[in-house]
């Protein structure tokens, strides 16, 4: 493979367009791209290695489930399972007789 030379068209992710796009190569840092330039948007930012930034909501909704969890005490919840065959239990018995 060549060496990356600026004006060189790259795919990388856009942040902008949200999606892998072509990108010219702005910027050079050690002969690796270090800014492109979205050619659909025209947005200018760092190379990104053609890899999508992880989604924030998501990171966010797992912690507050996770520390909803970490609060709930999982006693009750067995012991209505429990409640719940022996109510099954019972009701088997009355339908056999």
């Amino acid at each position: 493979m060549r060496e990356v030379r600026l004006g060189d068209v790259i795919d990388d992710y856009c942040v902008k367009c949200k999606r892998i796009m072509n990108h010219s190569v702005v910027s050079l840092m050690n002969g690796e791209p270090a800014k492109v330039r979205c050619r659909t948007c025209h947005n200018d930012h760092d190379y990104r290695h053609e890899q999508a930034p992880p989604p924030k909501s998501d990171l966010r909704k797992q912690a507050l489930f996770d520390a909803v969890l970490s609060k709930v005490d999982p006693a009750p919840a067995e012991d209505k399972s429990e409640k719940s065959k022996v109510k099954s239990q019972k009701a088997r018995a009355k339908a056999k007789k």
